[in-house]
């Protein structure tokens, strides 16, 4: 279904849908009774009081028994939303490069990044597919009726599964997603972070990817990969209260398959990567543009 700009940027949806949004506490507790998994307690989880999905990469063990390399690569959430002392604390991680994959409509909407000093802030668009358009729109029109014909019957499921399947298809994510890779592997870089807006599918895929590169297990990258469900539930459990009790949503449920991380979306992606690649290491090399040498320094840098 065709989505409405004009609905997008008109000023009434945009101020509901901040005011919804800054209802909710900036820090949420990402303790959820029933909803630990294995990578909930493995991971590096950086608590901050703007973002509720930063994590150090490392700490993970691989086939050939070593373990990732903790303090070089972080992914994350938005960081559009930072406190003084959550900057502070970034500026703790020696950081030299952010690189942020938010559309500029992303951008224009929530914020530029909060940064330490001296970090290079770098933007790499990866579309979502129309999901943060999405979202806005269905939202901003208070219309159940057209939210749940957008978002019902599994349609917000498969929307999300064209999402993950672009991140093979398109050169322009592609591109992207290859730079940053390679900007991990260079020798001797400082710490890097990564961000999306939720940061659990665009910088959920990339983790993946690399957590893969360098060995770590598949149930492993999977398990990081679905942590952000356990990080996220409670900041977005919260969204969507908001949204209900300011009247912007009869049922914000709906829009639980757009904030979770689900297996069948990673496996949409990986499905992709074999019908058009045949498998993930010439995804990585001609589809990426990762040459053997970035793949082997990867692993040299960030593996004890």
């Amino acid at each position: 279904m065709p989505l409405s700009r004009r609905a997008l940027l008109s000023t009434a949806t945009a101020a509901a849908l901040t005011a919804a949004t800054a209802a909710v506490p900036a820090a949420a507790s990402a303790a959820v009774p029933g909803r630990r998994t294995h990578a909930a307690t493995a991971v590096r989880h950086i608590p901050l009081q703007g973002a509720v999905n930063v994590r150090d990469l490392g700490g993970y063990p691989t086939y050939g028994g070593d373990r990732v390399r903790r303090g070089l690569v972080y992914r994350a959430d938005g960081l559009n939303r930072l406190t003084d002392a959550d900057v502070t604390t970034l500026a703790g991680l020696r950081l030299g490069t952010v690189v942020d994959f938010r559309i500029p409509v992303e951008v224009q909407y929530d914020g530029a990044d909060r940064l330490p000093a001296g970090v290079a802030l770098v933007s790499r668009p990866v579309t979502d597919n129309g999901l943060y358009t999405q979202l806005r729109t269905v939202i901003g029109s208070r219309d159940p009726v057209r939210q749940e014909e957008m978002l019902g019957n599994g349609k917000a499921a498969a929307f999300m599964r064209e999402v993950y399947r672009s991140f093979v298809t398109s050169p322009g994510n592609r591109a992207q997603f290859g730079a940053t890779l390679r900007d991990i592997a260079r020798p001797g870089a400082a710490p890097l972070m990564y961000h999306c807006t939720a940061g659990k599918d665009r910088t959920g895929w990339t983790s993946y990817l690399l957590l893969t590169v360098v060995g770590v297990p598949e149930w492993e990258a999977v398990a990081d990969f679905l942590a952000s469900n356990t990080f996220r539930a409670v900041y977005d459990a919260k969204l969507r209260e908001s949204l209900k009790q300011t009247g912007l949503m009869q049922n914000p449920d709906l829009l639980i398959p757009l904030q979770e991380v689900r297996k069948e979306y990673l496996e949409t992606a990986l499905a992709e990567v074999k019908s058009g690649y045949g498998g993930l290491h010439r995804y990585l090399t001609t589809g990426l543009g990762l040459d053997l040498g970035t793949l082997a320094a990867l692993h040299a840098r960030l593996v004890d």
